[in-house]
């Protein structure tokens, strides 16, 4: 398993104090053997493989972390509230929010068997497979945007979801800055100067993106999906724009094409605005202009990526993965600038 890894050191946490929290859950006796996953830039993902079962369990990084970020018992609640009406969400087991087990709140899921593809996709994978890729991300996420958004009642703030996410992240973005990375303010005056309106208010996944999504290549179909921290009740189309911030063409400048980590520039990908267009036929939704959606895509991923940075920095976390992290916040940036003037 390529996504597996031995645990490293700073992410190491008490076995035994686990098992014994979760055996009344599922009636095991025996410790598991646990592994991580290299993926995951935020949470931590571990895999416990029990003789006769696989179970995945997430908790938060150790170090500094914005205020709002990291929450199990929310990514834990939107999972057991989504996953009957939209099954693609894995099941869950338990929540842990006795701190004395593991020092935060932590949660235990079933693990989704499929296949995941990251970077680029292994030898075997066809052209029909790639289209099969393309098409169900796309109704996938459509699928989503049309779930009743009532289930998650208590996670809408109401009209104005443009508006606090151009606050929100600005003010993230202002809160993590190095030395070593732009400023950001010609962009973050820009999204204020120009956010529209609300188009609807739905539940969106907030990372929306080949690698969080398990296919069953063979039943041409998303068996699971999965990294649901960002999650929330807001604008179908900011979700849209967040997700598009991941999406290399295979024509695009070599410094965002170095960012890629996902398979989207084979043949058969839709390309960026082939996805727009595609989205917006299935979900009968209207946009005319989807400039700022992806400009805001690209300055919110910077985001993510540049508290990572300042974490990396200060020595928060030792994660190799991160070490290129300021020159990927300085392309983004710069990329999202471009957009906008």
């Amino acid at each position: 398993m390529k996504d597996l890894t031995p645990v490293r050191d700073e992410d190491r946490f008490d076995v035994e104090a686990m098992h014994a929290w979760l055996k009344p859950f599922i009636g095991v006796n025996t410790l598991p053997e646990v592994q991580q996953f290299r993926s995951g830039a935020s949470n931590l993902t571990y895999l416990l493989q029990y003789p006769d079962r696989e179970l995945v369990l997430r908790k938060p990084p150790a170090g500094m972390k914005a205020a709002s970020a990291h929450d199990m018992k929310r990514e834990f609640l939107i999972q057991s509230r989504l996953q009957p009406v939209y099954p693609l969400v894995p099941s869950m087991v338990a929540l842990c929010d006795d701190q004395s087990v593991m020092g935060s709140d932590f949660y235990v899921m079933e693990r989704v068997v499929g296949d995941i593809f990251r970077r680029d996709v292994p030898e075997g994978v066809t052209p029909s497979d790639v289209s099969v890729m393309a098409d169900s991300l796309i109704n996938g996420l459509v699928q989503l945007h049309a779930v009743d958004a009532s289930i998650l009642a208590e996670l809408n703030k109401g009209p104005g979801y443009v508006q606090r996410q151009v606050e929100g992240w600005s003010k993230r973005y202002r809160n993590a800055l190095t030395d070593d990375v732009p400023n950001g303010e010609k962009v973050m005056a820009w999204l204020e100067a120009n956010r529209p309106d609300d188009v609807a208010s739905c539940v969106i996944h907030g990372d929306w993106r080949i690698d969080n999504v398990v296919f069953d290549l063979k039943q041409a179909r998303i068996v699971g999906v999965l990294d649901w921290e960002l999650a929330t009740v807001g604008d179908p189309l900011m979700d849209l724009g967040s997700a598009l911030a991941y999406w290399v063409d295979r024509d695009d400048e070599p410094a965002f094409a170095s960012l890629r980590r996902q398979p989207s520039h084979l043949p058969g990908m839709p390309t960026r605005d082939e996805f727009v267009a595609k989205y917006l036929a299935a979900s009968g939704s209207r946009c005319d202009d989807f400039t700022f959606y992806e400009v805001f895509g690209l300055f919110r991923l910077a985001v993510i990526i540049q508290q990572i940075w300042a974490r990396y920095v200060a020595g928060q976390t030792t994660n190799p993965a991160f070490a290129g992290f300021g020159d990927a916040c300085n392309t983004l940036i710069n990329r999202a600038e471009s957009k906008c003037a």
